[in-house]
């Protein structure tokens, strides 16, 4: 299963209808974002659900019913679900909703699943490729992708399937992307003689920068209010699709 061109990640683990009253919260809002996105241009979806106070969930067999009414709802939309830790899970719980989801696709980072050592996580990687779903490694700063390119077995660091997302802006201060923070990933994976399928996400006003730099250099995007709710010029967006469809038209722009 290969990265979604353009993947919408609408709400995050963190904010709340005060943060933006667009943010979906409950599955029904997901699934009519998922809906509005999609028109917009995206392909992809990056999934994180809420419990009944709003807080961020990872249960398996929540993830697997959303799972099941986005593909009805949305069936040509492919669905990543997250195993974001948020200081709430535990390495082994968030390798259980990895495994146990029924989702063809997740997402991991390698920090988080290293934060109580490395003993069997390069077999649970092993175990998720023999299920046939698709990981997306977060990648924050070349540090992490040493650490992935240490533990992954070679097998699936030199496959044509591995997948990484680079993510730029996390550890700046007052969360500022700037799209130069691209380049060292780009040495980095050239350095390994690897060719992953590879998106950006960026935070903040430099969003739509980062991502125009993604795409210039052959790359795939994932945007949404999960990193930013405003434009380029600082204004805040209406709703994910808003987002989508400005992204959607830098990718429309590159290809003709």
């Amino acid at each position: 299963m290969a990265l979604p061109r353009l993947m919408v990640a609408p709400n995050g683990a963190r904010l709340r209808k005060a943060d933006h009253p667009a943010v979906p919260m409950t599955l029904d809002e997901i699934v009519d974002c998922a809906k509005k996105c999609q028109a917009a241009g995206a392909d992809g979806l990056h999934l994180h659900l809420r419990d009944a106070d709003g807080t961020h969930l990872l249960d398996a067999g929540q993830y697997r019913a959303a799972v099941k009414t986005l593909a009805m709802a949305v069936p040509e939309m492919a669905v990543q679900i997250t195993t974001e830790a948020v200081g709430r899970y535990t390495p082994a719980e968030q390798r259980e909703v990895a495994l146990e989801s029924g989702c063809a696709s997740v997402s991991i980072s390698i920090r988080e699943m290293l934060r109580e050592g490395p003993d069997g996580i390069a077999a649970f990687y092993a175990g998720l490729d023999d299920r046939g779903i698709a990981v997306q490694h977060i990648l924050y700063d070349v540090a992490d992708a040493e650490f992935l390119a240490s533990t992954l077995p070679s097998k699936l660091l030199q496959s044509k399937h591995l997948q990484m997302i680079f993510v730029l802006g996390r550890y700046t201060t007052g969360l500022v992307s700037d799209p130069d923070a691209l380049t060292p990933f780009l040495t980095w994976k050239d350095a390994q003689g690897i060719t992953p399928d590879w998106a950006v996400c960026a935070f903040g006003q430099g969003e739509t920068a980062c991502l125009a730099a993604a795409i210039a250099a052959g790359g795939k995007c994932r945007v949404g209010f999960e990193n930013a709710t405003v434009h380029e010029d600082g204004t805040v967006a209406k709703d994910n699709a808003e987002r989508v469809a400005v992204i959607a038209k830098l990718m429309q722009a590159r290809a003709t």
